[in-house]
């Protein structure tokens, strides 16, 4: 990657960061994990692909589905609900993949579905609670409420640049030719 496509990267993150504290609606992918349904920043997202199975990679944690070849790009392939230890995990037809753009990589998520693109306002967005559990709280920015008619639900909004860019994922170290 170019010096000028990781400054453009760095200040399209400046930019979100900007406006999100001068209260303008933050946009957010929404997909759900299980019972549970998640908002990631959508400058993230490269784009969502049918998950195809990938090649596996040898001595890879079992959270690593393995790897796909994205017109050219080597692009690691990790399955949130194995990294969340979700029981019952089963591929069907809403399984996708969401390609996104973390740390100057490409990254691929599995999730069970994807939801909408929604726009938060700073009022619908809740700090996140400290609590013990499967996802580390580092990763929550906060937890979003989304009003439909009368019902309502939350969103558990990561940081999920962080979260792949962490040690404990190791693939920012992974180099693949």
């Amino acid at each position: 990657m170019s010096a000028t496509t990781t400054f453009e990267t760095s200040a399209v993150n400046q930019a979100a960061m900007a406006a999100a504290v001068q209260g303008t609606p933050r946009e957010v992918l929404s997909f759900k994990l299980g019972a549970e349904e998640y908002g990631i920043d959508i400058l993230k997202v490269q784009e969502i692909r049918g998950y195809e199975q990938p090649t596996r990679i040898a001595n890879a944690p079992g959270f690593m589905k393995g790897v796909v070849n994205l017109r050219g790009v080597i692009v690691p392939i990790v399955d949130m609900r194995v990294r969340f230890a979700l029981d019952d995990v089963k591929y069907d037809a809403f399984t996708v993949v969401i390609i996104l753009n973390v740390v100057g990589r490409t990254v691929g998520i599995v999730v069970d579905s994807v939801s909408d693109v929604l726009e938060l306002r700073s009022d619908q967005i809740k700090p996140a609670p400290e609590f013990n559990g499967q996802v580390d709280s580092t990763y929550i920015t906060g937890l979003g409420t989304v009003k439909t008619g009368d019902t309502e639900r939350m969103l558990i909004l990561m940081d999920i640049e962080q979260m792949m860019s962490s040690a404990e994922m190791g693939l920012m170290d992974i180099s693949v030719h």
